[in-house]
């Protein structure tokens, strides 16, 4: 019995809000955003500021906030091969946890990618920057310009959305597998950067794996864990591909080794070719190891790169929240035009309702140019923090309902269920903590919790009378 037999034995639930999807994103794309969803900036420019800090020692965060992100997209995939649907994790918080999980769910993945897409837009006015040829245009004009851009392809296909994906994410590999080929050959012929050859001795020379102690490895954990935050997309494209039982193990099993690669395999290169202090935040480690060996260009080539992974981000964010809110929609928990799709198939009023809060974002750059960024990344890490919360939970409850041979686990499982769900949950309620820590950024976070979770109540109580959840109810023929 194939999977895609069994899935539609034993789904209990049908969501409305799948149907008019053109199937349009073939293997390849999905294999794609998988890698671009574990690869982003935080590597990309954050890994500087986060080896000054820790030093070796972030290679080891790396690996366990990975270990974790791995565990959540896992178990998102189980859910998925059990029944794929473009609500994803809203669609799942329905069916294990009632409508009003779905309204949390939808709305803090709402959160999360509509403050993303305002640091996004202001990341690619700071980049576009950096060269002279764009520095007289007005910051908020080029995050107009970008929104514009990036709105406009979004609301073509789901299959362009695909192709863009899949390039930026080609660049992004292409830059990092480059950077580790030039890394290795350093290495293996001992050629000296500012006077002193690489090796494993620059570790020990400066304080070890550990050189701060362990305190600052525990603190970066939270700024790491958001490194990872558009892994979990993956789940959500799976309802626009014709095969996910075919398609979405290979695609989540390749985030496991990639972080490996990536992100473990970077780090321990960059804290081997020159000292961990040598880096900052201000600048990109690669760019830092680049320059110094005399790669001309390194600076722009670099600077292209992080501008191709804000794009994908935004890019992203569009997409999957325009599929989120449709699936609210259609049981009322959003507002009915985010249900509303165009010619092409595309649920364009969920990713314009997104867009008309990244104007916000364009506001800021223009009121506050300096402190855009980080005034919208406290909202932005709440949001993915409460969307892994609820696709854990959901496939707990799922565990659950399985175990009392109510619903059929799929043959692709989260492996060690329920401890894995159970630890999983207590690592990101210790991220939470962690944060406090983070002063001024973290706190401010931590004091918007009941803010938000104040609003969603109010949501709730303004949207629960119109709520009908009969359109998603089983038809015993459906899945015959």
């Amino acid at each position: 019995m194939t999977d895609q037999t069994l899935l539609r034995q034993t789904a209990e639930h049908v969501d409305a809000g799948d149907h008019g999807y053109s199937k349009s994103l073939k293997a390849r794309h999905i294999k794609m955003i998988a890698i671009g969803g574990a690869i982003g900036t935080g590597l990309f420019l954050g890994a500087g500021g986060r080896l000054a800090q820790a030093g070796p020692a972030l290679a080891i965060v790396y690996a366990l906030c990975g270990l974790f992100a791995f565990f959540v997209v896992r178990s998102l995939g189980e859910l998925v091969l059990y029944r794929p649907s473009s609500g994803a994790f809203v669609s799942y918080a329905r069916e294990f946890m009632g409508e009003r999980g779905a309204f949390v769910a939808g709305w803090m993945h709402f959160l999360n990618w509509s403050t993303t897409g305002i640091a996004d837009t202001t990341a690619i006015a700071l980049y576009a920057h950096y060269w002279s040829l764009f520095s007289p245009i007005p910051q908020w004009v080029l995050a107009l310009i970008a929104l514009a851009v990036v709105l406009s392809l979004n609301l073509v296909s789901v299959k362009l959305f695909g192709e863009l994906e899949f390039w930026f994410s080609i660049i992004k590999v292409a830059a990092l597998v480059i950077f580790m080929a030039i890394a290795i050959f350093l290495l293996v012929t001992q050629h000296p950067i500012d006077g002193t050859a690489p090796g494993p001795q620059l570790i020990a020379d400066h304080g070890g794996v550990f050189p701060n102690g362990v305190l600052p490895m525990v603190l970066i954990v939270q700024g790491v864990v958001f490194a990872y935050a558009s892994t979990e997309l993956v789940g959500v494209a799976a309802g626009e591909t014709e095969h996910p039982e075919k398609v979405m193990p290979k695609a989540i099993n390749s985030i496991m080794w990639r972080i490996g690669i990536f992100y473990v395999g970077s780090v321990v290169l960059l804290a081997m070719l020159m000292p961990w202090s040598s880096y900052s935040k201000s600048e990109s480690p690669f760019v830092t190891v680049l320059s110094h060996i005399g790669v001309p260009a390194a600076g722009d080539v670099m600077n292209l790169v992080v501008l191709t992974a804000a794009m994908s981000s935004l890019n992203s964010g569009l997409y999957s929240t325009g599929r989120i809110l449709r699936s609210m929609a259609i049981a009322g928990s959003s507002p009915k035009f985010t249900g509303v799709m165009n010619s092409r198939n595309v649920p364009y009023g969920g990713i314009l309702l997104t867009s008309s809060v990244c104007v916000l974002g364009v506001v800021l750059n223009y009121l506050v140019p300096k402190d855009a960024f980080e005034i919208v990344l406290n909202f932005a890490a709440i949001g993915i923090l409460g969307t892994w919360a609820i696709i854990v939970l959901s496939h707990l409850l799922f565990w659950r309902k399985a175990k009392r041979g109510e619903v059929t686990r799929p043959a692709y499982r989260l492996p060690g269920s329920p401890v894995t769900e159970i630890v999983t949950l207590a690592f990101l309620a210790t991220v939470v903590v962690l944060m406090w820590f983070d002063k001024p950024a973290g706190r401010v976070t931590v004091l918007a919790l009941p803010v938000i979770a104040l609003a969603l109540v109010i949501g709730w109580f303004f949207v629960r009378r119109r709520i009908d959840t009969s359109v998603f109810d089983k038809a015993p023929e459906t899945h015959a």
